[in-house]
């Protein structure tokens, strides 16, 4: 085993690192366990949320078959802001912060403790790429494991999730529903463990990770609760092991054509358009060069092939239910529009972990054929404007191609707009512009579910328009226009929209403008000023300072 712990030897062999194993030894270390390769286990076991919940107990089945396998597993956590929770309030400033913070709890961790391997238990949004951006930097043989999804709930014989209860708040507030039935659903919405059941966020970047190759093949669509978990863990420590003796870390993994293939994936299951930003963030860690503009490719084509929440019907348990994102890849390759030679942390490549998996269409609608696609386009595109100079990222699922023409409602912040859309200051053909919430203007990037989930609930998602330089939750559908880049805070366009201005949005000619002469911008701008933050101080400070645009990802590093 000896050649097995290339970075813990400096920790823990010779005379002069006699205290170092003295302390290891308090932790369960024997005489000869000091050879063998150190597994850093990071879980982002949580009681703040249902995501989260069960990501210790499900690490211990891991850290069990990692040391049958000859490894010293060390369990250390990282943390989770969970969106749900944090969503339409100031908690939600900081989400996306949190993506940095927990790449940077893997990162001291690990090199502060010379670990050999690193294995990622995550199930909210952040903790994924927050996670696999951790195992990045230090590129020692690391796997990522999702917790799974939640399990559906159920009002009245319907499926209900999270976005039914956010919905429910503008469906209420329209008059659509009682508030015996707005509790109803509240209390239907989140029956376990288990992170939210559509193809939102957390679904779409756990499928990202294991087209990317960072998980083992199935990994992203077995439920939170599944006969299947103990399978999914002992797999994910056994595939690891494989990696430390073949030395396969993430950056054989993760090249070019590896974040093609995630990107392809998403677009074929109607992913989250938080894919946009994590996918830049992560490939900026490994200094693999992906460009924003890079996705309208992957968005011309690849049709949506699946029939999933948001916009769809269905959520995770019923795609896994029928073959999983393993079987949308095999069509994806069986089509040509993956690249097979990729290698994984199985130690081979796409090709061959899909081989054998098995295509079946016919008595389930979840999955559709190229021949019927649910959508013929992806979800997601990427537009650019006399408004979004640097690009903006719009998502098309459920409503294929479209454009809207209508006078801006402009909002400072997302409470304002919410407030407003609530007590109907918003009328159809609108185009609600909601400002100061990008990465530096927040600061945190926000997500807008409560505003798009309020114009759904009140049936305007056809009607009315919603244009941020904050984010989306992957729940979030309709004529929604987010990452507006630059933002406002850097003095970009939408900063120097007025109530009234003309904005067009167009995705056919993937185009974002405000009817407005260069020069009558030029003059806004002489007058703007950037907005006070009233952070002076702590993480959310800092990373306002360090971030960058949101077109880059918004990384701080």
């Amino acid at each position: 085993m000896a050649e097995l712990n290339r970075r813990s030897r400096i920790m823990t062999a010779g005379v002069e690192r006699t205290a170092n194993r003295a302390m290891l030894r308090a932790v369960g270390f024997g005489d000869d366990d000091f050879v063998k390769p150190i597994v850093g286990i990071a879980s982002a076991d949580s009681d703040v949320s249902p995501c989260n919940m069960h990501l210790d107990d499900i690490s211990k089945i891991s850290r069990r078959r990692l040391k049958e396998l000859g490894a010293m597993p060390m369990l250390f956590h990282t943390f989770v802001v969970t969106d749900g929770e944090a969503m339409g309030h100031e908690g939600m400033k900081a989400s996306l912060i949190s993506r940095e913070v927990i790449a940077d709890i893997i990162e001291l961790d690990a090199l502060g403790h010379q670990m050999d391997a690193l294995l990622g238990v995550g199930g909210c949004d952040k903790t994924i790429p927050g996670t696999v951006m951790g195992m990045a930097r230090m590129n020692v043989p690391s796997i990522f494991v999702y917790g799974g999804t939640i399990a559906a709930g159920i009002h009245k014989g319907e499926r209900v999730d999270i976005v039914s209860a956010f919905e429910a708040v503008g469906a209420y507030s329209a008059g659509k529903i009682t508030e015996e039935e707005r509790l109803a659903i509240e209390r239907a919405a989140c029956p376990g463990a288990g992170a939210c059941g559509g193809m939102y966020t957390a679904n779409t970047l756990a499928s990202a990770m294991e087209a990317l190759g960072m998980s083992i093949p199935g990994c992203a669509s077995v439920p939170a609760v599944s006969d299947l978990r103990p399978w999914v863990m002992e797999a994910s420590a056994e595939a690891l092991f494989h990696c430390i003796r073949e030395n396969i870390t993430p950056r054989d993994i993760m090249t070019k054509k590896a974040f093609e293939n995630a990107i392809r994936v998403v677009m074929a299951l109607g992913g989250s358009t938080n894919s946009v930003l994590h996918l830049l963030a992560l490939a900026h860690e490994v200094a693999v060069p992906l460009e924003i503009n890079e996705f309208n490719h992957f968005y011309d084509t690849t049709p949506i092939l699946t029939n999933m929440k948001p916009a769809g019907k269905y959520v995770m348990e019923d795609l896994f239910a029928v073959g999983g994102v393993q079987m949308v890849m095999k069509m994806l390759l069986d089509q040509g529009l993956l690249h097979q030679d990729c290698l994984t942390v199985t130690g081979k490549t796409i090709g061959e972990n899909l081989k054998d998996v098995q295509v079946k269409l016919e008595g389930q609608s979840v999955v559709h054929s190229f021949d019927n696609p649910e959508q013929p386009r992806g979800p997601i595109a990427i537009l650019r404007g006399n408004l979004a100079p640097e690009g903006a990222v719009v998502k098309t699922c459920g409503l294929n191609e479209f454009s809207h023409t209508g006078p801006a409602r402009v909002y400072e912040n997302e409470e304002h707009a919410l407030e407003a859309i609530l007590n109907d200051g918003v009328s159809a053909g609108d185009v609600v512009v909601i400002r100061y919430e990008g990465p530096k203007g927040g600061p945190g990037m926000r997500e807008m579910l409560s505003p798009t989930a309020a114009i759904a609930g009140a049936g305007l998602t056809k009607e009315v328009a919603l244009i941020t330089d904050g984010r989306f939750s992957g729940g979030s559908h309709g004529m929604v226009v987010g990452h507006v880049a630059p933002e406002a805070q850097t003095g970009g366009p939408i900063a120097l929209l007025r109530d009234g201005d003309i904005v067009t949005i167009d995705t056919r000619s993937k185009s974002i403008s405000v009817d407005l002469s260069d020069e009558e911008l030029a003059a806004r701008k002489r007058d703007w000023k950037p907005k006070e933050t009233m952070y002076p101080r702590g993480a959310l400070q800092k990373f306002a300072r360090l971030c960058s645009s949101a077109s880059k990802g918004a990384v701080t590093s």
